[in-house]
């Protein structure tokens, strides 16, 4: 068991070091809601109900809904200016008949373990509790609010059990309990014989938990029969930062084609433009308006520069040529 807190009881000038074990578990069978289909888990989101869309976590604060149905929201400086303790003290406020608590406040049980140093007080406070015949009514704050509890002895070991106010134990209401009808003597005698051949001892092994077994059971026949879905692992999210990542190699595969003569510029555009996600109307418009008039102008100019460059150098070899041409016929005329 791994302890959940750590403090001391209060014991008059004693104090009593202990770690706070959870003294129950629970074994109800747990079912994951899944995809009939391919027995993919079903994930939850938290989406606004006015506007339907996903909330982060950092933007959730608490709420408290009123009577009739406004909502008033919270903030975390708020919350921490409650009130709220966190003492690391279980202090014995006083010690009270047994039967003056009723099981229905019962809520959490807890183990006490004494430290190795508090073994001592830890045995006479123990020992103090049995011979008494009377539980230690105690205040505690575990997870940061205080709250009521006692303590008392369960096969040789501290028991804290913690109680709910006694607010939140509801009243029974049942008008038809309040009439004056009992059973007559005769029918109480008959129960009172039905109840003593029912008599007996409570044994806890005597009863078992039939459901958690026979789903127990189903899994299993389930799992030698090849019943198991093979759960593929869930489709990862893609990001913005993946995608980018994406179209650049692509840019770069593509670019370094073209430059080995594998595509022509104008093809590699074109692709571009073809896996460009589709643009709202405004930005579609300005893309279209940039078009006539920014770079794809200058990247027209360029192809046209690639394509006369040629023709120009063929301009400039025949205008050698018929200089060369010229300077021959001067030079056969002046010797002449």
């Amino acid at each position: 068991m791994r302890a959940i807190w750590k403090g001391a009881v209060s014991f008059g000038l004693v104090n009593v070091p202990v770690r706070l074990f959870s003294a129950t578990e629970n074994h109800d069978v747990q079912f994951r809601q899944v995809h009939v289909k391919d027995g993919g888990r079903i994930k939850y989101q938290r989406v606004c109900s006015i506007d339907g869309e996903e909330v982060p976590y950092s933007d959730i604060a608490k709420g408290y809904e009123t009577a009739d149905g406004q909502m008033v929201v919270l903030t975390d400086e708020e919350m921490k200016s409650l009130p709220s303790r966190s003492s690391k003290e279980i202090s014995i406020e006083k010690f009270v008949p047994s039967d003056q608590i009723d099981p229905l406040l019962f809520d959490r049980s807890y183990y006490l373990e004494p430290d190795k140093t508090g073994l001592k007080p830890y045995v006479l406070l123990r020992d103090a509790l049995a011979k008494a015949d009377r539980m230690a009514l105690v205040t505690v704050s575990i997870r940061t609010r205080m709250t009521l509890a006692v303590l008392r002895v369960r096969e040789g070991v501290i028991v804290l059990q913690t109680l709910l106010w006694s607010d939140e134990i509801r009243r029974p209401e049942f008008d038809y309990l309040s009439e004056d009808t009992h059973a007559t003597d005769k029918e109480l005698a008959m129960a009172s014989s039905l109840v003593d051949s029912l008599a007996g001892d409570y044994e806890p092994d005597e009863f078992e938990d039939d459901y958690s077994e026979a789903v127990e059971a189903l899994v299993s026949s389930k799992i030698e029969g090849g019943e198991v879905k093979e759960t593929p692992a869930a489709r990862p999210e893609e990001t913005e930062v993946v995608d980018l990542l994406a179209a650049l190699q692509r840019s770069v595969d593509k670019a370094k084609a073209a430059k080995s003569g594998g595509a022509s510029t104008s093809e590699i555009r074109q692709d571009e433009a073809e896996e460009q996600p589709a643009q709202p109307a405004a930005r579609q418009a300005a893309a279209q308006k940039g078009s006539s008039t920014g770079a794809p102008k200058k990247a027209a100019s360029t192809q046209t520069t690639a394509k006369q460059t040629p023709a120009k150098k063929s301009t400039t070899k025949k205008a050698a040529t018929k200089k060369a041409a010229t300077k021959k016929a001067a030079t056969k005329r002046k010797a002449s």
